[in-house]
């Protein structure tokens, strides 16, 4: 038999050709089982990063990991979703990556009947990654609904002038409350962080042009507030020390009549103790007295017998009148004929 193998060419050749397919099937296969091993390995482990979660779904039980780092995981029977911890946002009004407005969106009704453009830019944070995956089937698109009806509801609550100017920081935390309080009754997994109003303009130039004026007016009106506050504030405090130094000198001008009238009263109580015991005495001193205040600053004018000439006398000369009395050289009446006829 061996004779004739070896005699048949063609017999050995289908033996050659048997074994290499043989070979061939087993590095196939082996090929396949390495393949195979190495997508068990590699779908058995997962890297986790700080900002995301992983929810490892088993037999349709979800499961939240948290933490950072490798995983490990069964291949067919557990499933992994990722899920951003971080702060993500979406604009309404205009397009993100191009700036280009989108007028279904930003356009809107204003309480005084006129249009406005406002765009917004919206920022939120998963909370619970299971509910974010399972309860809604897009929690984000949801969130921009919501978002997008309580703004025309609340644009429509204020006047043109606010939701351009002044209004701003209200309208933006009104919208934001409202907003909270629904996604806490939807429970979709998602928080609302923060909503900002990116711009707000009319949608006409003519409009923007009045509405430009009509911010540089409220802008001058308040400098000039500011600049009366701040004389106000200067000329208060002056007015104040004014009126403190007036008061001041009118109790010391009070304090000094006051004790001079207490003076006088006690000079006047003296006089009248001593007008008790002499009576005639006293008329007489207060008489001389009050002559030697009054009398040298008077003048007599004497006219003559023919009304032509007039002459003034000084009467310096009556001052000397108390002292003749006193001394007893005369009276009054005779020391004045006495000047006279001088």
């Amino acid at each position: 038999m061996f004779r004739n193998n070896q005699q048949n060419p063609y017999g050995q050749a289908k033996d050659r050709a048997k074994n290499a397919a043989a070979k061939a099937g087993k590095g196939v296969v082996a090929v396949i089982v390495i393949i195979f091993a190495v997508y068990l390995l590699f779908g058995s482990i997962y890297s986790l990063k700080e900002n995301e979660y992983a929810v490892v779904t088993t037999f349709g039980v979800p499961k939240v990991v948290e933490q950072s780092g490798i995983h490990l995981k069964i291949p067919f029977v557990q499933e992994l979703e990722r899920v951003p911890k971080t702060i993500n946002g979406f604009p309404i009004g205009y397009r993100a990556d191009t700036d280009e407005s989108v007028d279904s969106e930003s356009f809107m009704i204003t309480r005084d009947y006129n249009f406005v453009n406002v765009d917004f830019y919206v920022e939120y944070k998963v909370t619970d990654p299971v509910k974010y995956l399972y309860a809604s089937e897009s929690p984000v698109d949801i969130l921009k609904m919501l978002t997008q009806s309580y703004i025309r509801d609340t644009i429509g609550l204020y006047d043109v002038d606010s939701v351009i100017t002044t209004g701003k920081n209200e309208i933006q935390a009104s919208i934001k409350e409202k907003i909270v309080g629904r996604l806490e009754q939807e429970d979709i997994g998602v928080q609302l962080v923060n909503i900002t109003i990116q711009d707000a303009e009319p949608p006409t130039q003519e409009v923007i042009s009045a509405f430009k004026n009509v911010e540089n007016a409220k802008q001058g009106k308040e400098t000039s507030i500011n600049k009366a506050n701040q004389k106000r504030n200067e000329d208060i405090p002056a007015a104040r020390a004014q009126v403190d130094e007036t008061l001041k000198t009118a109790q010391a001008q009070a304090e000094e009549r006051v004790n001079e009238a207490k003076g006088q009263v006690a000079r006047l109580n003296e006089l009248y103790a001593e007008y008790q015991k002499y009576p005639l005495i006293t008329k007489q001193r207060m008489f001389y007295e009050t002559m030697e205040e009054i009398l040298p600053d008077m003048k007599v004018i004497i006219e003559k017998s023919d009304g032509t000439t007039q002459t003034m006398l000084p009467l310096e000369s009556f001052a000397n009148l108390s002292e003749t009395e006193k001394t007893g050289t005369g009276t009054g009446s005779e020391a004045v004929s006495e000047n006279t006829e001088e």
